[in-house]
């Protein structure tokens, strides 16, 4: 059996094989109240249908004023449940473990009003410049990850990610490039992880199964954030009980990235040999092949597909095909399947 299609466990969840879909926006939320729509019932859906062993539901806002866009998924009202309940169940029909990612844009979000970031910062000319957040407001953004915790809880998920990544609220506070505080949150490394840190504690005291964390590894400019200087940051999430790193990078501030097949892939290797953690590789992954060898090679544990699988929704099938893998199909696809 090829790794790629081998049984992975995390806190007694096992995932039927190593593929992941990673969260990916579909600003189909058109009534602007954050709701599931029947477009995401399909898309996930389906991607069960094609075996993916785990799918995690893109960037769901913890606040309404954290949305990267207005029409992203929400998760801050229990008038939100109802939708998020029937894609987990649809997914599960088809043998696919689910996750959430509970997410905040910070200074990206694009919606009316105030937009908040750790400081004053506008990403670019195009962007609002965000408010400073008071203590206050990091208490309360603590809290409604908490309480999204519970709503995940509730509408069934297996996995909560957190999305530290890709130049969005957490990823603000933990990059020196967008966090020019000079109160606790701050300043030394220890204070820019402060609210992550508080985040996390906050829903692991309302979630006991697996959370994984999404960063951004390298910041791609001079004074950012490194693979090599995250691994302190990653020491400190295991020890908070996170149990995989979703190894992304990029968009804390704009940058030229030379982008290539598998280019994330060494800093999810650094972060797993260096931190001794479980590791999500991520970034131009795109065939059967490629991932077994990230896999074989120990660079990751679990192989997070994105594009690929808006391209081919049964590409866990295609992936088999290549590397001489049976694998189940589902019984209504049987005849073709061979």
């Amino acid at each position: 059996m090829a790794m790629l299609f081998s049984p992975y466990s995390i806190r007694g969840v096992e995932f039927k094989n190593r593929i992941v879909m990673a969260p990916m926006c579909m600003y189909s939320s058109h009534n602007l109240d954050g709701k599931v729509e029947d477009w995401h019932k399909t898309h996930y859906a389906t991607r069960a249908v094609g075996q993916v062993g785990l799918i995690i539901v893109e960037a769901t806002a913890v606040q309404p004023e954290g949305r990267i866009s207005d029409q992203d998924l929400g998760i801050w009202n229990d008038d939100q449940l109802e939708g998020l309940s029937e894609i987990v169940r649809l997914m599960k029909q088809h043998g696919a473990k689910t996750g959430i990612q509970l997410a905040h844009a910070g200074r990206k979000a694009t919606v009316d009003g105030d937009i908040f970031a750790p400081s004053p910062i506008r990403f670019n000319e195009q962007y609002k410049t965000p408010v400073e957040m008071t203590v206050e407001d990091i208490k309360e953004t603590v809290s409604a990850f908490k309480d999204a915790a519970v709503r995940a809880k509730q509408a069934g998920f297996d996995v909560i990610e957190l999305h530290g990544a890709h130049g969005y609220l957490i990823n603000e506070f933990l990059s020196p490039l967008t966090n020019k505080r000079g109160d606790a949150y701050g300043g030394s490394s220890e204070n820019r992880y402060r609210i992550l840190r508080e985040i996390i504690d906050s829903v692991r005291s309302v979630w006991d199964g697996p959370l994984f964390v999404r960063i951004s590894a390298e910041d791609y400019t001079e004074g950012g954030m490194t693979s090599a200087l995250y691994l302190e940051m990653v020491k400190w999430m295991k020890t908070q009980d996170v149990d995989l790193i979703d190894v992304s990078s990029g968009a804390v501030v704009p940058a030229k990235i030379d982008a290539y097949p598998g280019y994330q892939v060494p800093f999810a290797e650094n972060i797993k040999k260096g931190a001794g953690i479980a590791t999500g590789a991520v970034g131009l992954i795109t065939s059967g092949l490629q991932a077994e060898e990230i896999l074989k090679n120990e660079r990751a544990d679990m192989v997070f597909l994105a594009r690929e699988l808006l391209r081919n929704p049964y590409w866990a099938y295609t992936a088999a095909k290549e590397l001489g893998v049976e694998i189940e199909s589902p019984k209504q696809y049987e005849r073709g399947w061979v």
